[in-house]
């Protein structure tokens, strides 16, 4: 058992435009966050839906631990996850419910480092992200989400 907390919220409109940070968003079941390109279907890999493709997440303590231990610099915004996470065992969450805030996501799969990513950013993103690069989750009851918002799988 554990609670974390939801940092920050990110969209972007189509595939390969900048990540835009909002304080709160529509979470909806079999579509995923109002505005972002998947919800839309204008994502880069729009072409293979499935619940996978509805929100991702990353933890804060990933992207910090990329600085520290490789000095890759890697922004929120650029990592291209909608939500960041602190203090939540994202890796633990495949196969599994969990609550943010009012919102039901349920771990579909690891979200591991792509070349899209790679390309977008820097090569060596590709193997200091492996195994933390998030996870891929799909939204089984919807609501909004807000920044702040605590998350917890009980």
């Amino acid at each position: 058992m554990f609670q974390g907390q939801l940092i920050t919220i990110f969209i972007a409109p189509a595939a390969g435009q900048p990540m835009d940070e909002i304080g709160q968003v529509l979470a909806v079941p079999g579509k995923g966050l109002e505005g972002d390109r998947y919800f839309t279907g204008r994502g880069n890999y729009s072409d293979k839906p499935g619940p996978d493709r509805e929100v991702t997440l990353i933890e804060i303590e990933a992207l910090q631990a990329l600085e520290q231990e490789g000095g890759i610099h890697l922004a929120p915004a650029s990592a291209r996850r909608n939500l960041v996470t602190q203090g939540v065992p994202l890796n633990h969450l495949v196969g599994r419910e969990f609550q943010v805030g009012e919102v039901t996501l349920r771990g579909v799969r690891l979200c591991e480092p792509c070349n899209y990513l790679a390309g977008l950013t820097q090569a060596q993103v590709l193997p200091a992200l492996v195994h933390r690069g998030g996870l891929r989750a799909q939204v089984v009851a919807g609501g909004i989400l807000r920044a702040g918002d605590v998350i917890t799988d009980d």
